[in-house]
């Protein structure tokens, strides 16, 4: 099985949700707090690449600092520079397989990925 990564905010219910899932089916994943770690363009680029929903998906639109961006449309690079400026723009849980992502909105969404190998 190829490595796990879930982008997770331990503030999130809905990334702790997520968290529980993959611990209590006993599923080998890394975590990686992403508002202590941020991740750069580059990596925002290529988890949107893995994702099957357009790239606007992967941002928490709902959020002042998203607002302030003023975005009209927003493609790609908009979305990529707001959630590297704010990562805290960035949707949660994200479970990344290293070639396909899932978001988990609900929580159980994240299972597909799993259940997909």
């Amino acid at each position: 099985m190829a490595a796990l990564m879930l982008y997770h905010n331990p503030r999130c219910s809905k990334s702790r949700e997520a968290l529980a899932l993959l611990e209590a089916r006993g599923v080998d994943f890394q975590v990686r707090r992403y508002l202590d770690e941020p991740l750069d363009r580059e990596e925002l680029k290529a988890l949107a690449s893995r994702l099957d929903t357009p790239c606007d998906s992967l941002v928490r639109t709902n959020e002042a600092e998203w607002k302030a961006f003023q975005v009209t449309e927003p493609d790609e690079a908009a979305c990529l520079a707001a959630i590297a400026e704010y990562p805290r723009l960035l949707q949660r849980p994200i479970l990344d397989r290293g070639d396909r992502a899932v978001i988990g909105r609900p929580p159980e969404a994240i299972l597909t990925l799993l259940d997909s190998e």
